[in-house]
C-alpha cells in the first residue's frame, strides 16, 4: 500500500513539473534567467532539462525503494505475529473452558468473554493484603486504558481459589471495592479447581486458627487473555500498573484476529 502511495506521489510530481514546463513553453525560464541564457548558449537549457529529468528519475527510484522497504517490513511483522499466535495455540495454558457463577449468580463460561480483552486474577476475599493490592493494580490499569478511546475496553475478572468461603454473596460484597467492571467468579470446589488448573494456578489452604480462619497459599499472577481466548502474557508482583498498561496497549496494537 505504501509503495502504491509513493508511486502516485512521484507520478503527480512528474506531471506537475511537465505541466509547468508546457505552460511556459518548451524551455520557458524566468526573464532574468532568459537574459543570462542568451550569453550562455543553448547548452544551458539542455543541461537544465537533463537535471530536471534526473531529479524525477531519482524521486521515482527512491520512492520505489522506500515503498519496497515498507512492504517487506510490514510483511515481516505480519509473519512474526502469525507465528506468535501459532505458538500461543500450542501452549497448554488457558486452552480449556470454565463454568462458574458470577457475583450476581449468573452462570458464566469462557465463551462469554470471547471478543473482549481480559485481565484475569485468581485469589480469595479473605486475603489480607496481596489480593487487594493486585486487584487495585488491575483497576488502575483498566482505568488508564479506558482514557484512550482508540483502545477497546478491558474486562477484569477475579476467580476465587477459596470456594468454601467465597460464595456469590461474598463476591458481590468484595468486588464493589474495586473497578466497577470487575466480575467475581466462584463455583463448586471442583469447578474452581478446573478453572485454576487450566491456567496452572497453585492453591493450597493453610491450617485453620482458633477462629476457623485460614490463609490460602496461591499463585500470584495477572493473566492477559486476548479476544480469541488465547493467553498472551502474565504479570507478577514486580510489574506496576504503568508497566502493565503499556504492555497491554502494545499487545492490542499488534493484535491479529484469528481467521474463522
Amino acid at each position: 500500500m505504501c509503495n502504491s502511495v509513493l508511486f502516485v506521489v512521484c507520478v503527480e510530481l512528474l506531471r506537475f513539473i511537465l505541466t509547468r514546463s508546457h505552460s511556459r513553453g518548451p524551455f520557458s525560464l524566468p526573464l532574468f534567467t532568459q537574459r543570462v541564457a542568451l550569453y550562455q548558449g543553448p547548452n544551458t537549457s539542455t543541461a537544465k532539462i537533463r537535471l530536471r529529468t534526473r531529479l524525477v528519475v531519482t524521486l521515482l527510484f527512491g520512492g520505489g525503494l522506500l515503498g519496497t522497504w515498507w512492504y517487506v517490513r510490514n510483511e515481516k511483522q505480519q509473519n512474526h505475529r502469525m507465528q506468535r499466535i501459532e505458538q500461543l495455540k500450542k501452549v497448554a495454558l488457558g486452552q480449556g473452558d470454565f463454568s462458574l457463577l458470577d457475583h450476581r449468580g449468573h452462570r458464566r463460561t469462557k465463551r462469554d468473554f470471547l471478543g473482549s480483552w481480559v485481565l484475569l486474577y485468581f485469589g480469595f476475599t479473605h486475603c489480607p493484603d496481596i489480593c487487594p493490592d493486585e486487584l487495585d493494580k488491575i483497576s488502575a490499569v483498566v482505568s488508564a486504558l479506558d482514557k484512550d478511546r482508540s483502545l477497546p475496553a478491558v474486562q477484569p475478572l477475579f476467580v476465587t481459589v477459596d470456594p468454601e468461603r467465597d460464595d456469590v454473596a461474598a463476591l458481590e460484597r468484595y468486588v464493589k471495592e474495586f473497578h466497577p467492571r470487575l466480575i467475581g467468579l466462584t463455583g463448586t470446589p471442583e469447578e474452581v479447581k478446573v478453572a485454576g488448573k487450566d491456567y496452572r494456578v497453585y492453591a493450597s489452604p493453610g491450617p485453620k486458627d482458633e477462629d476457623g480462619d485460614y490463609i490460602v497459599d496461591h499463585t500470584i499472577l495477572i493473566y492477559l487473555v486476548n479476544p480469541d481466548g488465547l493467553f498472551l502474557d502474565y504479570y507478577n508482583r514486580m510489574k506496576d500498573d504503568v508497566q502493565i498498561a503499556e504492555s497491554v496497549r502494545n499487545h492490542m496494537k499488534s493484535y491479529v484476529k484469528l481467521s474463522e
